[in-house]
C-alpha cells in the first residue's frame, strides 16, 4: 500500500514537471516570432487596417523619425505609427563607400530574404544598399541594416521593442502576400522650405531629385515608380516599350505618367477601446428623448430672492404713496 502510493506520488510530480515545462516553452517566444502587441493591433483596428496589408517605410535622418505605413482596401497607403530612430551613425548625405559609416540615403527595396532573425543586433533586415542607383555611381558598401541594439556603425538603429515591431509588422506583410516593400531614406522631411536651407550643400542637386518621389507619394500615397538613368532616379517615368533604361548610361526620351492626386473617403470612424466603456448611445451619437430633464412646477415666487429687489416695507410703502395721490 505504502509503495502503491509512494509511486503514485513520483508519477504525479513527474506530470507537474512536464506541464511546467511545457507551459513555459508556450509562453516563451524568441525575439522573431513574438507577435504584434496588443495595443498595435487594436490601433490598425481603429484605422481600418489588417496586420497582414502591405507595408511601406519612410525615414527621416535629421527628425529620427521611421514612419511605417499599410496599405488599405482602396489601394492607397495610410500612416500607422512613427518609431523613434534610436541612433544612425555619420551626418546628413548619402553613403558613398565601404567605412565611411554614413547611413544611406534613396530608394530601396526589402524582400524576406532580407530579413534576418540571428542578428547580432537583436534582429534586423537588410534594406538593400547599394542599389541600381548606388552601384551606378560607383558607391560600395554592404550589410547596412535597420536593427536593434541602439548603436550604429552606417546602419539605422532602433531599440528592441521598436525594431520587434516593426520586424513583426514585415513578417505579417509578407505572410499576407506582400514580396517585398520599399524603404525610402530622407536626409529630412522634403518640403520645399526644408530643401531651401541646403542650397549650398554639395548634396544639395541630389536631394531636389530625392523631394521627387517623396513629392509623388504625398501626393498619391502609393508606392513611386521608379528607374535610374543619367545619374538620377526617375520618378514615374513612362519609356518606350515598357522597358527599363540602363542604370549606367544616360535616360532616353521618355514622358511622365500621369498622376491622380489621393483623396480620402469619408469613413466611419471605428469604435475605440476606451469607447467600450461608454453607453452605446453616446458611442453611436444618439439621443432619446431630452438630455436635461425639464420640470414644469408651479413656485411662489422666484426660487432664489432677487437680492437687488426693494424692501418688502418700501414696497407696500411705496404703493400707499400711490394709492393716496390718485385719490387726491
Amino acid at each position: 500500500m505504502l509503495r502503491s502510493r509512494v509511486v503514485t506520488a513520483i508519477l504525479m510530480s513527474c506530470v507537474v514537471a512536464v506541464a511546467a515545462a511545457l507551459t513555459g516553452c508556450a509562453s516563451y517566444y524568441p525575439p522573431h516570432m513574438r507577435p504584434l502587441s496588443a495595443q498595435t493591433r487594436a490601433l490598425m483596428a481603429e484605422k481600418g487596417m489588417t496586420p497582414s496589408q502591405p507595408i511601406l517605410i519612410r525615414i527621416f535622418k535629421s527628425e529620427a523619425e521611421l514612419e511605417v505605413w499599410k496599405k488599405k482596401d482602396d489601394g492607397h497607403y495610410h500612416h500607422l505609427k512613427t518609431y523613434p530612430i534610436c541612433k544612425f551613425s555619420g551626418g546628413l548625405g548619402p553613403k558613398q563607400k565601404q567605412g565611411d559609416l554614413q547611413a544611406p540615403e534613396g530608394f530601396y527595396v526589402v524582400d524576406a530574404k532580407r530579413l534576418n532573425p540571428k542578428s547580432h543586433y537583436h534582429l534586423s533586415f537588410n534594406i538593400g544598399y547599394p542599389n541600381a542607383f548606388d552601384r551606378a555611381e560607383g558607391r560600395t558598401g554592404s550589410n547596412l541594416m535597420v536593427h536593434g541594439e541602439c548603436k550604429s556603425r552606417g546602419c539605422y538603429a532602433m531599440t528592441d521593442a521598436g525594431i520587434e515591431e516593426i520586424y513583426a509588422l514585415a513578417v505579417e506583410a509578407f505572410g499576407g502576400g506582400q514580396e517585398k516593400f520599399q524603404i525610402h531614406a530622407f536626409p529630412f522631411r522634403m518640403t520645399t522650405a526644408n530643401l531651401a536651407q541646403q542650397t549650398g550643400s554639395h548634396w544639395f542637386k541630389f536631394w531636389v531629385n530625392l523631394k521627387e518621389g517623396y513629392d509623388y507619394f504625398e501626393t498619391t500615397r502609393l508606392e513611386p515608380p521608379l528607374a535610374v538613368c543619367g545619374g538620377r532616379y526617375v520618378v514615374n517615368g513612362d519609356f518606350p516599350d515598357g522597358q527599363y533604361p540602363n542604370p549606367k548610361r544616360s535616360c532616353p526620351r521618355h514622358s511622365k505618367l500621369p498622376v491622380v492626386a489621393f483623396k480620402p473617403r469619408p469613413e466611419k470612424r471605428a469604435v475605440a477601446q476606451s469607447d467600450l466603456a461608454k453607453p452605446l448611445a453616446s458611442v453611436m451619437n444618439l439621443h432619446f428623448g431630452q438630455a436635461t430633464p425639464v420640470y414644469n412646477v408651479m413656485t411662489l415666487g422666484p426660487a432664489t430672492p432677487d437680492l437687488k429687489a426693494k424692501p418688502r416695507k418700501e414696497v407696500v410703502r411705496g404703493a400707499a404713496e400711490k394709492v393716496a395721490q390718485r385719490d387726491r
